[in-house]
């Protein structure tokens, strides 16, 4: 985990400098610890604008652990200038494919080598994770670019004269030009209690700071930004469909085992979080075959009963042949965490296993630098309840009977009879996705926030995807819908 900052800026108001740069860079330390570096440069347009221009880096050093690797990144020609969170796993592929001349044995350098040999269809090459900006000295403009499924975070702030991003959203506020400008986004309020506790993209707590969308790059000359998609999941959708199971499980295997085993390559230790679930157990289990000696796993288990799974966890372990460490922690111990968590998570976040996420890497970090999860593996595998509703609320004779069956469990009294009657009794066929995903994640319904809220907003988060990604519209252009 890297952190990266920078901004263009065309204001004939304010003047940015090397001093808000380092204010920037220095709020991600914690994402960097084993480096710093700095771009700043002041220079003229062909309308005689001045520009400010600045990149900032924090380092985890994974990949070549040589200062020669450090961040802002030249490339050879001298004409671009990088900064990167993330990895790409198959950039040594890539060097040899394209013949790149390397001075070091990091992804950085391909990264901007890449680009320079190819332009903005470079991203289209790239495997793996990643938040990518670039400054082209001849052009003056700054490229950025997101991962395909947006693992990696983006912010982004820009009000047709100054364009300003970083990794995480508290950067952004250590300008006091952006904090002076920022009011609260209530619909974000309204979704965040709507959708299972998070704000969705492209959206934050505030009106004027967005989330940069996953899948797209964006060029901006500080008082235009246009954003367009390089990947959509909807276009990657096959018509065929794979009947044999033999088939589908061998090729499903294939790529899982490739999946972990490009996310192995690493310079420092690496090891897995075990939960003993599905997800976290198939991925430790493909690191552990890959590997040629005990994998180190790393779990929390809890003093109090009800909350641990620390023997299920164990089992997994000794089943995989792990080296595993088991951390047991009460539940005061979570409660301890809450405060810092308010300053890791930047926007309102409501996901309770942050808490032993952050218990489990803290404990992880005192033995190695990367540790792989089993994050998206529900949501791949179709893993949560809310698939199950999907299919039965698409029942015709269901539709037809929900509302008796929903008043008929709501009379049992039982607390999982009257949530499953919660969900029957939706009032928006049209929103029927996400009013699954509420009930399931055990948030508002919109009758209820209708009730709870002094001034709700649009409940709808199709019609908030049709909005412009900043403001004023008359600077930003959208290529495509998301």
């Amino acid at each position: 985990m890297c952190g990266i900052t920078g901004f263009l800026s065309t204001s004939a108001t304010i003047s940015l400098t090397q001093t808000h740069l380092q204010q920037l860079t220095n709020t991600l330390r914690h994402r960097g610890p084993d480096a710093e570096g700095y771009y700043f440069a002041h220079s003229s347009n062909t309308s005689a604008q001045t520009i400010s221009i600045g990149l900032g880096h924090r380092r985890l050093s994974i990949i070549d652990l040589s200062t020669a690797a450090n961040q802002p990144f030249y490339a050879a020609n001298q004409r671009y200038i990088l900064v990167f969170n993330g990895e790409i796993y198959n950039y040594r592929q890539l060097a040899q494919q394209y013949h790149l001349s390397c001075r070091t044995q990091s992804d950085t350098e391909v990264i901007v080598e890449l680009f320079a040999l190819l332009g903005t269809n470079f991203v289209q090459q790239l495997n793996g994770m990643f938040t990518i900006a670039i400054y082209d000295t001849h052009t003056q403009q700054l490229h950025l670019y997101r991962d395909r499924l947006g693992i990696k975070p983006l912010y982004y702030f820009f009000d047709g004269s100054t364009f300003v991003f970083a990794s995480e959203l508290k950067a952004l506020l250590a300008l006091p030009y952006i904090k002076e400008q920022l009011s609260v986004n209530h619909q974000a309020i309204t979704h965040f209690f709507l959708y299972n506790g998070f704000i969705p993209a492209t959206q934050s707590i505030y009106n004027e700071i967005h989330k940069f969308p996953a899948g797209h790059y964006g060029i901006t000359n500080g008082q235009n930004l246009n954003i367009t998609p390089f990947w959509l999941p909807e276009n990657q959708l096959q018509s065929t469909v794979l009947s044999d199971e033999k088939i589908a499980k061998q090729q499903l295997n294939k790529l899982l085992l490739s999946a972990v085993e490009y996310r192995l390559i690493s310079d420092v230790p690496v090891g897995t979080f075990l939960s003993g679930g599905i997800d976290s157990s198939l991925v430790t289990a493909m690191a552990q075959k890959l590997h040629p000696k005990p994998i180190q796993t790393f779990s929390i288990g809890f003093k109090e009963n009800r909350f641990n799974e620390a023997p299920h966890t164990q089992a997994v372990a000794h089943h995989l042949g792990t080296h595993h460490h088991q951390f047991m922690l009460s539940h005061n111990d979570a409660i301890e965490q809450f405060d810092q968590l308010m300053s890791i998570y930047d926007l309102l976040f409501a996901d309770t296993s942050a808490i032993p996420t952050l218990l489990v890497s803290q404990m992880a970090r005192k033995h190695v630098t990367v540790a792989l999860a089993g994050d998206g593996g529900d949501e791949l595998f179709c893993g949560y309840g809310m698939y199950q509703w999907a299919r039965r609320l698409a029942n015709p004779i269901l539709k037809l009977l929900r509302q008796p069956i929903a008043q008929t469990l709501d009379l049992l009294g039982n607390n999982r009879y009257q949530r499953a009657a919660k969900v029957l009794n939706y009032t928006n066929p049209n929103r029927i996705k996400s009013h699954i995903l509420s009930q399931e994640g055990y948030f508002f319904s919109e009758e209820e926030l209708n009730k709870l809220l002094i001034a709700p907003q649009n409940m709808g988060i199709n019609e908030h995807f049709d909005k412009p990604f900043c403001s004023p519209a008359s600077t930003h252009r959208r290529t495509s819908p998301i």
